[in-house]
C-alpha cells in the first residue's frame, strides 16, 4: 500500500475501534494507557512510524491527561500492554482494514479474533489472529526480539486462519505490522 502524501491523525483517547465488539469504556481504557505511555516522551501530534509488512505514517492525538490518569496507570508494565492493544487497534483498522471481533481465551498465543471492517456483521468470515506487544521504551534489537518471539507465539495456534502481529514501541513512537 502506497504512503499518503499527508498522515492521517489518530486518535488515541478517546480510542475509536470502528466497527469493533469493543464496549466504549474498553476502548477508552485502552487509550488511556497508550497516551499515558506516550506522554513519557511526546505531546499529542506525534508521528507514528508503520514499519514491517505494511508501511506508512499516523499522527496520534489524545485529550488531556489529567493527575487521575497517573494515578490510575501508574503500573506502566500494565500500561505498555493495555496501551499496546490499543495502538495496534487503530493501526490494523488503518492497514489492514481489519476490526477486532472478540478477545481471544487464553492459551492459543494471541490476543483477538480480527476481520475485515466492512465484514464485521459476518463475524466469522475471513478471520486472523491477532499478537500484540508492547515495549515502553527500546530500541531496533528489541523490536525485532520481540517480533522474533511473537512469532514463535503464535505458531501454537497455527492452522487455517492467518495471524498479524503488532509491535508497538511507546518511545519513537514505532509500530510494526507483520503477517504470518
Amino acid at each position: 500500500m502506497p504512503k499518503r502524501s499527508k498522515p492521517r491523525t489518530l486518535s488515541v483517547l478517546p480510542l475509536d475501534p470502528g466497527q469493533s465488539c469493543l464496549p466504549p469504556d474498553y476502548a477508552n481504557y485502552l487509550g488511556a494507557c497508550a497516551a499515558v505511555c506516550l506522554e513519557k516522551r511526546h505531546r499529542p501530534g506525534v508521528s507514528l512510524a508503520l514499519d514491517g509488512d505494511y508501511e506508512d505514517s499516523y499522527l496520534l492525538t489524545w485529550g488531556q491527561l489529567t493527575e487521575q490518569h497517573y494515578r490510575t496507570y501508574a503500573d506502566l508494565q500494565e500500561a505498555t500492554e493495555q496501551g499496546a492493544y490499543g495502538i495496534a487497534i487503530l493501526v490494523v483498522r488503518e492497514a489492514a482494514g481489519k476490526t477486532v471481533l472478540e478477545r481471544a481465551a487464553k492459551g492459543g498465543g494471541f490476543d483477538f479474533w480480527i476481520g475485515d471492517e466492512e465484514d464485521a456483521e459476518l463475524p466469522f468470515q475471513g478471520l486472523t489472529r491477532l499478537e500484540v506487544s508492547g515495549i515502553l521504551e527500546g530500541d531496533a534489537r528489541d523490536i525485532q526480539a520481540r517480533t522474533k518471539q511473537k512469532h514463535s507465539q503464535v505458531a501454537r495456534s497455527d492452522g487455517r486462519t492467518p495471524a498479524l502481529i503488532a509491535i508497538v514501541e511507546f518511545s519513537r513512537p514505532l509500530a510494526r505490522l507483520e503477517q504470518k
